[in-house]
């Protein structure tokens, strides 16, 4: 016998390569996107999702199979995006909850858990539609239940036959695919998670070789795959409403699925919910996404939230015609200093470009290597600190590159170029884009900010391009929000800011001879400025809010803010009391500053970053 059981470090090793091998295949499950809705988006989708997951267990600490199984599905909570990708979230919650205090399980243990997945994933959808993913799950889980194959390589082998004849009987089940000469592509998303593991186990190897046979039927690998696609942009769309809406929830005293499900099920269709202990996530198609919002915020923090107009995604695929791989008409880039929380980034599929830290010879990248709460703890610890580098422009180029495989076109938004040369490196890549194969226009901006004013930025340009605004009416807007944006912040000691050079050793003497706290901003010009000073840490909040209350009168309508720390969590609770009592913002976001920005404030630092929309753009981005 081969392989007799499955562990945290098998599972671990087979879901790397299955997700890599999904996301591999994104283009092509593009191309076959038909249902529910024929937006092109499947593979987009199901690759953001896979890859929440696969990034997660490459950070995650191994562990058993119960706990790299929690893991896993609570990455894909965190990360799920379209249909298939909460479909497939449900399902690996499922298994989760089914190998729960487990350390291996045999291959009846393991067709059990994918069981509990499957059942669980019907249980939570109210009109279960065949010839889905939903289907190829299911069949493939049937095909388990009669085997009494305890070894693992033929096990998985006869599988897989079984998922992709599945998905070969999926357009007899559903009249749309029928009609566009395809497979389901959220089930054959499903069948090349399936292909990725089985390779692992039964070769040792990741990812596959042209062409592998398994059993009676054949696969080709990568982009170059047929399909028979004879999908239409102009078709019309199965689903009567317009946004594609997701939100991610987190709280204590949350309901259950169901009676989301229910409260919800009026305002739309495709809704699926996912929920784990204090996670829910919901999926949905609907013409009132502000509405459900609201009804998510009472429910408790709502982490993230994003509405696409699938309207703008069917008209890029008009645009190009059959074959055309792009699902959004806008990719958005920036760089790892933005400081939006992870939730926000995965929601709105935001690439980010690495900045870099530099410890010898070791360089580590910026929220990939190292999170910030891994460095905050290492400042804690009186570690040496490293110096930090900007990206290089080949860093940028093929995120560039991959962000132009997912939109039509490509808006990078970066870091003020007063601060550093990040800037600079993507104004370099930008002109090295036509060595890329089919470039996408570029268009790029310097916000003249930094972490959460960044972040701010960046959120609501992601916003507009979900509602399909221009480029270059985007570029328009998010210049006139920057007139009135801003950011303040303190730090608890000078000893980062004298090592960098931004602050003078006379000044840092008497700073600490007279407990002197200082109130920072960033200026219109992007730059670091002082803007007030405080005697004694007692008094900074207040300072600040003076300082704030004079860059945003209280009672402003249409603020949003984001409050970001260096390793002293404890000063949001207050912070975000008082920006409620005296602004009842839209938003605020919240968390970690970016190791990149802590190494130069040190240990106790935090900020306040706002922005301000009046409202006064809305006629032009969205006319009548």
């Amino acid at each position: 016998m081969r392989i007799a059981y499955m562990n945290g470090s098998r599972l671990r090793r087979a879901l790397l390569a299955g997700c890599d091998h999904v996301e591999a295949q994104r283009r092509e499950l593009n191309r076959i996107n038909v249902f529910p809705v024929p937006d092109g988006d499947t593979g987009t989708n199901l690759a953001l999702t896979v890859r929440a997951i696969r990034d997660h267990l490459r950070k995650a600490p191994r562990s058993d199979l119960s706990g790299m199984a929690r893991a896993a599905a609570e990455a894909s909570i965190m990360g799920a995006r379209g249909n298939s990708g909460m479909m497939l979230s449900h399902f690996l919650l499922g298994f989760a909850d089914a190998v729960e205090g487990q350390g291996r399980v045999d291959t009846a243990g393991f067709t059990d858990a994918m069981a509990a997945g499957v059942a669980g994933l019907y249980d939570a959808i109210d009109n279960p539609v065949e010839g889905t993913i939903l289907t190829v799950m299911r069949e493939t889980v049937e095909r388990a239940r009669t085997l009494e194959e305890p070894d693992f390589v033929p096990f998985l082998r006869t599988i897989l036959d079984e998922a992709k004849a599945s998905l070969e009987r999926t357009p007899d089940l559903l009249p749309s695919l029928r009609e566009a000469g395809v497979v389901d592509a959220g089930g054959k998303g499903f069948v090349h998670l399936l292909e990725g593991v089985t390779v692992l186990i039964t070769t040792g190897k990741v990812g596959l070789p042209d062409r592998i046979e398994v059993g009676s039927g054949s696969m080709k690998g990568g982009d170059d795959a047929p399909t028979g696609v004879a999908h239409r942009a102009e078709e019309r769309a199965e689903s009567a409403f317009r946004y594609c809406t997701e939100g991610l929830v987190r709280g204590d005293r949350l309901p259950p699925a169901q009676t989301v499900r229910e409260t919800l099920r009026e305002k739309g269709d495709s809704m699926v919910v996912v929920r784990s202990g204090s996670l829910l996530k919901i999926h949905i198609h609907t013409d009132e996404p502000e509405e459900v919002f609201d009804y998510l915020r009472t429910l408790g923090s709502l982490d993230s939230h994003k509405a696409e107009d699938m309207e703008a995604q069917q008209a890029v695929l008009a645009r190009h015609g059959v074959g055309e791989a792009a699902r959004r008409p806008v990719a958005l880039v920036t760089d790892s200093t933005n400081d939006l929380p992870e939730a926000v980034i995965r929601a709105h599929g935001i690439h980010v470009v690495p900045l870099l830290l530099l410890e010898g010879e070791n360089v580590l990248r910026d929220g990939v290597d190292i999170t910030a709460e891994e460095f905050h703890a290492r400042m804690d610890q009186g570690q040496e600190l490293p110096t930090t580098s900007q990206p290089s422009p080949a860093d940028f180029l093929t995120t560039f590159g991959r962000a132009g495989e997912e939109g039509d076109e490509v808006l990078y938004l970066g870091l003020s170029s007063a601060l550093s040369g990040t800037y600079a490196s993507a104004e370099a890549a930008a002109g090295r884009m036509m060595e890329l194969d089919d470039p996408r226009p570029l268009h790029r901006m310097d916000t003249r900010g930094a972490s959460i004013l960044q972040g701010l930025l960046v959120l609501r340009a992601a916003e507009l391009a979900e509602l399909g605004v221009p480029p270059a009416a985007i570029l328009r807007e998010i210049r006139r929000l920057r007139t009135p944006s801003g950011m303040l912040f303190t730090v608890d000691t000078l000893e980062r800011l004298l090592a960098s050079g931004r602050v003078s050793r006379g000044k840092a003497f008497f700073a600490r001879l007279l407990d002197v706290k200082p109130i920072l901003e960033i200026s219109a010009e992007g730059k670091v400025e002082p803007a007030g000073k405080a005697r004694g840490r007692d008094r900074v909040l207040s300072t600040a809010l003076e300082v704030l209350a004079q860059r945003v009168p209280p009672g402003t309508s249409g603020v949003r803010f984001g409050i970001v720390h260096v390793g002293c969590p404890e000063v949001i609770p207050g912070v975000r009391a008082e920006l409620e009592a005296r602004y009842e913002p839209d938003e605020i976001l919240e968390g970690p500053a970016t190791a990149v920005l802590a190494t130069h404030l040190g240990p106790g630092a935090w900020g306040i970053g706002w922005s301000v929309d009046d409202g006064s753009g809305a006629a032009e981005l969205f006319p009548e």
